[in-house]
């Protein structure tokens, strides 16, 4: 692998995490915050999806540990390439600590277009973190053939679909197939990742990538009807490292790096590496953030921190999720959230003007 250029890799520390257990104390202290209460739970992306699925799973489980155990109910807002749901929590939603958000997508854009949230980002409450992975695959029908992942790089006509220009997903999408040399169109602006596998099916795009728990739940029968075969998978990056997230545990995927050597025969390296790789230090270590809008009660936060530490050791949990995603979550969450994410979402000045330009270019 290709030694990145230190200029283009996030701040140190920035992508450094750790799990901190809440201590008993405050634990009992906040015990009866959520009694006689009911949660709203706001997800940022549409029903149906892999967002969608491991939010309502989080939910379902989350109200088990929540002390007063109130009833949470999920609402999907999704548009603005998740930035609705959002901006909506920060500035409308109760700040009485009822409502609070699995959001999907947000740390990248935060990082990279801060003008587009009308809250600063850094302001909210961290309850908790997940990382997370994409897999991305393209109909096998694509001209002349794709029957196994190097056949991407011989691919002709590929049109890849997105959520939105400066969603990290279609930054992913657009800089693997760049580094890949494949000539492509991208079309953006589904409002989903349901909406976007419809255009796949309907062979209106022919190339996309969804989490690892979408592409078990709705994928993988695309792939075993021989409509769609994985081509790689975003791998995750602490800075110094490159690792295979836990929830690509059973599936015969090899990360983009691996790809890009068998079609290139050298190991990815250059500019566009580097701002992929600082990409993923944001996209897939905090893959999914549960959060509570600007000065939510420490009460609230230190009761639902309490709740997804418990929530990690439900064996009805566990086994649920094995059914449903086909791995467990390893949510992170502690007194230190708030400091480990706020310094996540700090970028290099030259991967900020590097991707602005590159945002700009595909809204051309």
């Amino acid at each position: 692998m290709g030694t990145p250029r230190k200029r283009f890799l996030p701040v140190a520390g920035a992508i450094v995490f750790a799990a901190f257990s809440l201590g008993s104390l405050e634990a009992q202290g906040q015990e009866s915050f959520y009694k006689g209460k009911r949660l709203t739970m706001l997800i940022n992306f549409g029903s149906g999806g892999g967002v969608d699925v491991e939010g309502r799973l989080f939910a379902r489980y989350l109200a088990k540990h929540i002390e007063g155990r109130p009833t949470i109910v999920v609402q999907n807002m999704p548009g603005g390439a998740g930035l609705n749901a959002v901006n909506y929590l920060g500035e409308v939603a109760p700040k009485d600590g009822t409502t609070f958000g699995y959001f999907a997508g947000v740390p990248w854009q935060y990082a990279t277009e801060p003008e587009k949230f009308r809250i600063d980002l850094r302001s909210y409450e961290f309850v908790a973190y997940e990382a997370n992975a994409t897999v991305f695959y393209a109909r096998t029908d694509v001209a002349p053939g794709i029957k196994e992942p190097a056949d991407i790089a011989k691919a002709k006509g590929l049109v890849s679909g997105g959520l939105g220009v400066s969603h990290p997903r279609d930054l992913g999408i657009r800089l693997t197939l760049d580094m890949l040399g494949v000539p492509y169109r991208h079309v953006s602006g589904y409002q989903s990742t349901q909406t976007a596998r419809l255009a796949f099916q309907r062979n209106e795009i022919n190339f996309f990538g969804e989490t690892t728990a979408s592409y078990r739940t709705a994928v993988q029968s695309l792939v075993n009807e021989g409509q769609a075969v994985p081509i790689y998978f975003s791998p995750s990056w602490n800075g110094e490292t490159l690792s295979v997230p836990k929830q690509l545990e059973g599936l015969p995927i090899l990360p983009f790096q691996e790809i890009f050597r068998k079609v290139r025969g050298t190991s990815p390296s250059g500019q566009l590496w580097e701002v992929y790789l600082a990409a993923l230090a944001l996209t897939s270590t905090m893959a999914r953030l549960d959060i509570l809008p600007p000065g939510a009660p420490q009460g609230a936060v230190a009761a639902l921190r309490n709740a997804v530490q418990q929530l990690k050791a439900d064996r009805e949990f566990h086994e649920e999720a094995m059914r449903t995603i086909g791995y467990v979550p390893d949510y992170e969450a502690g007194p230190d959230t708030n400091r480990q994410t706020r310094l996540g979402l700090t970028v290099d000045p030259d991967v900020k003007e590097f991707v602005a330009g590159y945002i700009k270019r595909a809204r051309k």
